[in-house]
């Protein structure tokens, strides 16, 4: 017999699809009866092909574990969910929903006429400020949900955001926890950060997956995505820093100077968020850290965090409240516990009152839900009265005709919800046609810190080369970015004779005959040559990526040390950018020579190096 408080949760997660059966226990809580995960592999991630890798992935998972029940709660990846706290000014009650309104308009990247969008008053301030939740979704990305669970049979009753099922989550299970507390949890493709403080939530979204993890494994090794997905799993961790013995395995070696860029980048986000939620938010500062999804588990991840913000970091456990079914392996459970925030999240809102509520089904989708179960009551209506004028025709002949009328009426009913119908497939055959175009808009977003990655990498490349020489001459050298132009044209990036390797007794000036005049350069503003926070830039080539860089740098001339002093620093700083993962090794090199003494300033000189990017940056 289907016991009928049985429900599912489904997280459709970037990487991999949840699921999860629970139901209500004796004493009013969740208990979880059985569970499944399944990756989604890099078609998963991939805009036109996602929807078809989820719901494969949804039909083997039922059938596997026997799933009777069809009621569901789903939750959409936080990289398609837009969430934002906002503060609003005291006013009327009556104002509220307006000005929230407005502030959506606003704040809301996309047309509010196609997008799913809903709010949630989480409290006030002191000074009477209301401070609001605002969640916003494509309504083309939950009528996929939508259908999904409908092909799969299930009936979706909500669809939730990741960021509010894992406060929902965490309350439940550390709802002891008055200090401030961090979560941060780190998905495929984005990681939410969440802060509580004494009934107090405030979350941001951050544009870092594990996913470039895998990307950047597979593009350095020559390696499909799935596979080096499979390697960064079983052979992975974080390298620690500092002076370590480099693994003999070459791809742990490799794994783990990825893992660690990832984790500091990251890191990096998280100080960012940390700042603004004490200074903005009036937030204290964090007691301790928890880490959940896919990619927290990587080894010495928890390490890397407590070092790096000097708090106790331990792993969130979102079944901690909950109950579990004796026939689940809690061996099993436990290595996946850390991802299973968000449908535990999700089970809990066929309890009682959750922090945060929220709906993001469209009014299409719950027209179409109400028409589908209308529907049968309808066609079992027309039946039944197909009958009756059938057998009433043998006896009365007379009143069929008033029945065949009746009968006419009813269809008459029918035929403009089965029009609705028809007009509801239309729409969706044209929404898949802007899948393409929604794709490459993700694309934009996911890049927009690509630019300031790979200036970064420049800056440290230059402080390297600065130290390296320091030691080596015991003089205090200067090396700094003067130019830098993306895309050079052929006249710029080729041409030039090669510069000699430092010790070959050729001159400082190599082959300057041979080498184009370069343009003469911008002067740099007072006090930036040193730190590289400026650089003047040519006008952008005509072309619809930017695959090469060509960089010119100015350093101090260091002759009077070593004659080979200038070629060394050149050399020096070329192979740290050959060795930079973001760079193409064999295609960074020199485009010309270097020039010494007759330019501004004096006792400085020049030289030029083109850089190609592993990943262009698509315009």
């Amino acid at each position: 017999m289907l016991n009928v408080k049985s429900f599912l949760t489904v997280d459709f997660g970037a990487g991999s699809l949840k699921l999860a059966e629970f139901e209500v226990n004796e004493a009013g809580g969740l208990r979880l009866k059985q569970y499944a995960l399944k990756p989604l592999g890099a078609e998963g991630a991939q805009e036109t092909t996602r929807e078809a890798v989820v719901l494969k992935a949804l039909q083997e998972l039922l059938a596997e574990k026997s799933v009777k029940s069809k009621n569901v709660n789903v939750c959409a990846p936080g990289f398609h969910v837009f969430s934002k706290f906002v503060k609003l000014p005291p006013v009327d009650a009556g104002k509220v929903t307006q000005i929230i309104q407005y502030e959506a308009q606003q704040n809301v990247p996309f047309p509010l006429e196609e997008v799913v969008w809903a709010y949630q008053i989480l409290g006030s301030t002191p000074g009477g400020e209301l401070e609001v939740l605002l969640v916003a979704i494509k309504a083309d990305i939950v009528e996929g949900l939508f259908r999904v669970t409908e092909s799969a049979g299930l009936h979706l009753q909500l669809a939730d955001a990741s960021p509010a099922a894992l406060c929902n989550s965490f309350r439940y299970n550390y709802g002891d926890l008055e200090d401030c507390t961090m979560l941060l949890d780190i998905g495929a493709k984005t990681s939410n950060l969440l802060f509580f403080e004494k009934g107090k939530v405030f979350s941001r979204s951050i544009n870092l997956g594990a996913n470039s993890i895998t990307q950047d494994f597979a593009n350095e090794a020559k390696l499909k995505f799935d596979v080096a997905e499979k390697i960064k799993i079983e052979e992975g961790f974080v390298s620690l820093g500092g002076a370590y013995e480099e693994p003999e395995n070459p791809h742990q070696a490799a794994i783990s100077k990825i893992a660690r860029q990832f984790m500091t980048r990251l890191h990096i986000q998280v100080n960012q968020t940390m700042q603004f939620y004490r200074g903005q938010q009036g937030g204290s500062a964090p007691a301790r850290l928890f880490l959940s999804g896919g990619a927290s588990v990587m080894p010495y991840t928890a390490q890397f965090f407590a070092e790096k913000l000097n708090v106790p970091v331990e792993y969130f456990n979102p079944l901690r409240n909950v109950q579990i079914d004796p026939a689940i392996n809690l061996e099993e459970l436990a290595r996946v516990a850390h991802s299973l925030g968000e449908i535990v999240g999700l089970g809990l809102r066929n309890l009682a009152h959750c922090p945060v509520e929220l709906n993001l089904m469209p009014a299409s989708t719950l027209k179409w839900q109400s028409f589908n179960q209308k529907k049968p009551y309808f066609m079992a209506t027309i039946f039944s009265l197909v009958a009756v004028v059938a057998a009433m025709g043998l006896l009365f002949d007379k009143l069929a005709g008033v029945k065949n009328v009746e009968l006419d009426k009813i269809r008459a009913e029918v035929e403009p919800q089965e029009a609705r119908g028809k007009q509801f497939q239309k729409t969706f055959t044209e929404l898949k046609k802007t899948q393409q175009e929604a794709s490459r808009v993700v694309a934009w977003m996911n890049d927009r810190y690509y630019w300031a990655d790979v200036l970064s990498e420049l800056r440290r490349a230059l402080v390297r080369v600065e130290d390296i020489t320091k030691a080596k001459l015991r003089t205090d050298p200067g090396v700094w970015i003067e130019q830098l132009s993306a895309n050079p044209p052929k006249s710029e990036a080729s041409g030039s004779a090669p510069m000699a390797e430092p010790g070959t007794g050729e001159g400082a000036d190599v082959n300057r005959s041979q080498t184009p005049e370069p343009a003469q350069p911008a002067p740099a503003e007072p006090g930036v040559a040193g730190e590289g926070a400026s650089v003047p830039t040519k006008a952008k080539a005509s072309t619809d990526e930017i695959a090469n860089i060509q960089v010119t740098f100015r350093a101090i001339s260091q002759t009077s040390v070593s004659p080979d002093a200038n070629k060394e620093t050149a050399y020096a700083l070329l192979n740290e950018l050959k060795s930079n993962p973001m760079f193409d090794g064999p295609e960074t090199k020199f485009p010309g020579g270097i020039g010494i003494g007759d330019v501004e300033p004096p006792g400085t000189f020049t030289f030029a190096i083109n850089i190609k990017l592993k990943r262009p940056l698509k315009l």
